[in-house]
């Protein structure tokens, strides 16, 4: 059975080990392929064989290694049911046939059923529909409940919770703080020396270490228990230790006479701030899925019974008609039956231009309808639309993992650990050879507390987040984060001529007719034989040349054993006679004579023209030239990808003076043409055995094979499916200009990356020994640093998170042209 795709919204981690931690454990479950957690989303993305486990196991698993899911709970009152068989087949079909449901229990007697779901996945609408499947009905509840994103709600809690005890460590550690301080600077008198003012400092320190730090002791824990160490060990211990040996030092006065409770309290106190202050950040990297989010309107206006209705968007199906005024947004995909309008897509594709709609155009959901009244018929609904495809093609690019974090994962593995053993090899060394406890305690405690794992978890996943949220703003979409890093290495750009540097809208320009003895003689019979033949052609030119005699009204002929030659022209029977049209080319290689009309054929090539030969009965009756416009932006494209640095190839089937007069147009640096479909992809591989990183723009079905094999496939948001589907990188507004912008901003991205991770690794191989003492011989310097005191550790290690996520979100303030 084919693999199932899952993404858990994850609760409760604290740094990257945590994600690491879910990661390793998901990975031993039998059926589960592959699976990928990523700390700064907060997210698990899980394939998994669904006939040896459910998403139920991998939410236990999940649970079961000490974190949690965002997952929303409902009742539905249930209609029809008539014995407690009923109430069974129901919950059957909850748990077994609606994706996305964790729970479902029916209560026969109540009559009713709750359900534990992730939002992600299914709806209340979909569940109600499956239990109509089954043949009973279901009461929707109140749509306001559904108002609220489940998953923005868990993490908002979150940081509420996170906010109160960072309230509760300030109130307490503050006089904590200020009351040690003051009596450590003899600025409070003898009676701050009293053995009662020690037992003061543990009443103001015991709620922040155990209430503010809770959460470093469970989740310390949770990662002990699963055989790994996280962020929170390292805290937990550092904290406790100065806690700890405060209390032994109240209990024991022997041990000495001085407490570090305020140690502890600010230690805890600030990391918590740090930890605050970083989630809000994170929050903000997401906010690109947010806003595409809110772009859905609430409701639509559809006619029923022929009486215009307004219903929440959730109950617009397929070929509703859909109404929409001046000034509203479109609610769903469609095609337009009745009216005339301008349409802002640009929340979509990023252009600011709106677009023209009339009969026959599509339109896309959470546009915004500019001028007059439009009616069209749903063609997409739900999931189906072309903004929740783009939702899910964001979700998945921050979803995923590029490669350049590799490095980081595998170093985040064993680093705790590390610490931990420099800690420990730390206090031992400076005991035995110092004598004394406590400073060897002091740099114990600030190794541990410094060391920030965290930093290099958010270093790659942050920008990644920020980077594709810049870019589904700009119309580009990035499938994942490999596609966004390789982007940054490309050095030839290979553009496909036909509907991706000019329109793909070809159309007849010149019909030439020769005096043969063949019957055809005229431009219009000559005309109607070529376009009877073409009736069977999918080729653009070939379409081109039927869309002309249709439009000059043409009876046309049924072609008889129709046959197609591989991107070279086609033939038929047409009333008894074997008709070729193709290109001039095809017939040489046929060995036909082609002399009289080569005059003709190099003057319109020169001119940029595609022409093709028709020949009845093997001899030569006329040519017919189509010419396909540039696109506007095509020459500025090209200029501004070799101003990138790159090199830009055309690639065509054209013969080569068509393709030398439009890439001359344009200035492109080499010109691939003659190409068939078949050959495209080879002739990308041919570039790539050069040693060549390549991208391939593209946008028609022959596109689809070279746009897998380039190493970034880059697919015209216009296209076609097929070639939307293979591609690494999808511009939506389907302008040119969007190569370039999608080049700058993974540079810039990957830009960023790399500046979190030097941070994130310097900062730790400077302050780690700095924290050990390796400065206290160094008598010059300031003993603020030969002996750094844990409280500027702890502020150090807080400010280190909040500084990579912070340079992650400069990407949105980022230009890119």
């Amino acid at each position: 059975m084919a693999s199932k795709d899952v993404t858990l919204p994850i609760i409760g981690m604290t740094c990257a080990n945590c994600a690491l931690s879910i990661e390793r454990n998901l990975k031993k479950l039998q059926g589960v392929e592959e699976t990928n957690v990523n700390f700064a989303s907060e997210q698990a993305s899980v394939s998994f064989d669904p006939e040896l486990i459910n998403i139920d196991e991998l939410i236990k698993k999940v649970e079961d290694v000490g974190y949690g899911i965002a997952t929303a709970k409902v009742e539905l009152p249930i209609t029809g049911m008539t014995c407690a068989n009923c109430a069974l087949s129901i919950e059957r079909t909850l748990n077994k046939k609606v994706p996305g449901v964790v729970k479902a229990s029916v209560n026969f007697a109540s009559e009713r059923a709750a359900v534990q779901y992730l939002p992600n996945l299914t709806s209340v609408e979909e569940m109600i529909a499956a239990i109509r499947q089954a043949g009973y009905d279901a009461i929707p509840p109140d749509e306001t409940g559904e108002a609220e994103d489940i998953e923005q709600r868990a993490r908002r809690a979150e940081i509420a919770d996170q906010t109160r005890k960072f309230i509760v460590g300030i109130l307490f550690t503050l006089p904590l703080f200020l009351w040690s301080m003051g009596r450590d600077f003899g600025l409070l008198g003898g009676w701050s020396h009293a053995l009662w003012v020690n037992w003061a400092f543990w009443a103001l320190a015991t709620p922040v270490q155990f209430y503010t730090g809770w959460d470093y002791y469970t989740g310390g824990w949770k990662s002990l228990k699963n055989r790994s160490a996280n962020m929170d060990v390292l805290v937990a211990m550092g904290s406790s230790v100065a806690y700890f040996y405060s209390v032994a030092v109240i209990l024991h006065p022997s041990l000495g006479s001085h407490v570090y409770f305020e140690t502890s309290a600010v230690i805890i106190t600030l990391i918590k701030l740090g930890k605050m202050l970083e989630a809000r950040a994170k929050g903000r990297t997401g906010n690109a899925i947010r806003k595409l989010m809110g772009l859905r309107p609430k409701t639509a206006t559809i006619i029923r019974d022929g009486k215009e209705v307004e219903v929440s968007l959730k109950e617009v199906k397929v070929s509703d008609v859909v109404v929409v005024r001046p000034g509203e947004k479109i609610p769903v995909d469609g095609i337009v039956l009745e009216g005339n309008s301008a349409v802002d897509e640009s929340m979509l594709t990023g252009e600011p231009i709106p677009v023209d709609k009339s009969t026959g155009d599509t339109v896309v959901g959470a546009t915004i309808n500019s001028e007059g009244l439009l009616k069209f018929r749903a063609t997409r609904v739900g999931k189906d639309t072309a903004l929740a495809q783009i939702i899910k093609l964001v979700q998945d690019a921050q979803g995923s993992k590029a490669p350049i974090q590799a490095l980081a994962d595998r170093v985040a593995a064993v680093f705790v650990p590390g610490v931990i053993g420099i800690a420990t090899i730390t206090f031992i060394l400076w005991w035995s050879l110092g004598g004394e406890f406590v400073p060897a305690m002091i740099r114990l405690v600030a190794v541990l507390i410094i060391a920030c794992p965290c930093a290099l978890g958010l270093a790659t996943p942050t920008a990644i987040m920020a980077g594709t949220g810049k870019g589904a703003e700009k119309g580009i979409l990035f499938k994942d984060s490999e596609a966004l890093e390789k982007a940054t290495k490309l050095e030839t750009i290979v553009l496909d001529k036909t509907g991706t540097l000019t329109l793909g809208k070809p159309a007849v320009a010149d019909v030439i007719a020769f005096n043969t003895s063949s019957p055809v003689q005229h431009k219009k019979e000559l005309l109607r034989i070529a376009a009877s033949v073409e009736k069977g052609s999918e080729h653009p030119v070939g379409r081109a040349i039927l869309k002309e005699a249709e439009k000059q009204g043409l009876e046309l002929l049924e072609p008889q054993e129709f046959k197609a030659s591989g991107g070279l022209g086609v033939q038929a029977r047409i009333n008894g006679q074997l008709v070729y049209v193709g290109k001039p080319g095809w017939f040489k290689e046929m060995g036909l004579d082609m002399t009289g009309g080569n005059e003709y054929v190099h003057t319109l090539q020169r001119q940029g023209k595609t022409l093709m030969a028709v020949v009845v009965e093997e001899e030569l009756a006329g040519l017919i030239a189509v010419a396909d416009s540039l696109k506007a932006e095509s020459k500025e494209a090209v200029a501004e990808l070799r101003s990138e640095g790159l090199k830009v190839v055309m690639l065509t089937g054209d013969n080569i003076e068509t393709a030398r007069s439009i890439g001359e147009e344009v200035q492109v640096d080499e010109i691939i043409a003659e190409v068939r479909p078949e050959e495209k992809s080879m002739k990308i591989k041919e570039l790539q055995d050069r040693g060549q990183m390549v991208g391939m723009v593209g946008d028609g079905i022959n596109d689809a094979p070279a746009l897998a094999q380039a190493d970034v496939g880059i697919a015209i948001g216009t296209g076609t499916d097929v070639a939307i589907e293979t591609a690494d990188v999808i511009l939506a507004s389907g302008n040119l200009a969007g190569i370039s912008r999608s080049i700058q901003l993974s540079r810039a991205t990957m830009r960023t990356v790399k500046e979190n991770l030097f941070w994130a690794f310097i900062y730790n191989m400077i302050l780690i020994p700095v924290a050990a003492g390796v400065l206290y011989p160094l008598e010059f310097l300031p003993s603020l640093l030969r002996q750094l005191h844990p409280i500027l550790a702890a502020l150090a290690m807080a400010l280190s998170s909040i500084t990579v996520v912070s340079n992650s979100l400069r990407l949105y303030r980022a230009k890119i042209k």
